[in-house]
């Protein structure tokens, strides 16, 4: 399995702006939790996911800080840079997604993580 291709396929789609791009790297019931919080299921639950974020930084750039796979387990570690729609502030968010991978490449759990104080801060 192409660990790097996976990342920066998944990259690309973000950077693209469209949610569903985001969601097609998911298995079909494939799922993310952020920060904890409630799971985001199958294609509709992670196109939500992503439409929300990409409303809140509609010129969200997505840039790959690194990749670490060990079989069908990989780390993610991401920082997006944008504009917040509602106040007009730059942002700059640092995170990571611990990925559990299908026999497909596609993901099939993210538990994903970022500070969402300091995002609330950059963003208040």
């Amino acid at each position: 399995m192409d660990i790097a291709a996976i990342a920066a396929g998944y990259t690309a789609a973000w950077n693209s702006g469209h949610p569903e791009a985001v969601a097609n790297h998911y298995a079909s019931d494939g799922g993310i939790s952020i920060n904890g919080g409630p799971l985001w299921q199958g294609h509709a639950g992670v196109t939500e996911m992503a439409a929300g974020f990409l409303a809140d930084i509609p010129d969200m750039v997505l840039r790959c800080d690194g990749v670490r796979a060990a079989g069908l387990t990989a780390i993610y570690l991401w920082t997006f840079t944008g504009t917040h729609a509602a106040s007009g502030k730059p942002v700059s968010v640092a995170g990571w997604e611990a990925w559990e991978l299908n026999e497909a490449g596609e993901i099939a759990a993210s538990r994903g993580w970022f500070d969402a104080e300091d995002y609330a801060r950059q963003t208040a």
